[in-house]
């Protein structure tokens, strides 16, 4: 069953996936992530230490990790870190209607 993970996204990761130019993340695989799961993306701003109110609902599509390696995962990847694949499922996450 896919996992719903709620994590922060700063403004110059977060502006580029709404808009459809940034599709991977690169993060702490501390979440146990897996293809299929949901990503509710918080635009969070590192300065003012502040959640923007700015929400977006990704799919995770596909994964690099240690566990899920790719031909050079071992020489360029760090085993706490995974690339995720992702892809916008909502503007705007409606977490009210999601159940979460």
């Amino acid at each position: 069953m896919p996992k719903v993970h709620r994590v922060k996204s700063w403004p110059q990761y977060f502006k580029p996936i709404m808009a459809g130019l940034r599709t991977h993340e690169l993060r702490r695989n501390d979440r146990d992530y897996d293809v299929g799961d949901f990503m509710i993306l918080e635009e969070f701003d590192p300065i003012t230490k502040q959640y923007t109110g700015d929400v977006l609902e990704v799919e995770i599509t596909a994964m690099t990790s240690m566990n899920q390696p790719c031909a050079v995962s071992s020489e360029a990847l760090d085993p706490e870190f995974c690339i995720l694949s992702i892809r916008r499922v909502a503007q705007k996450a409606d977490t009210a209607n999601m159940g979460v």
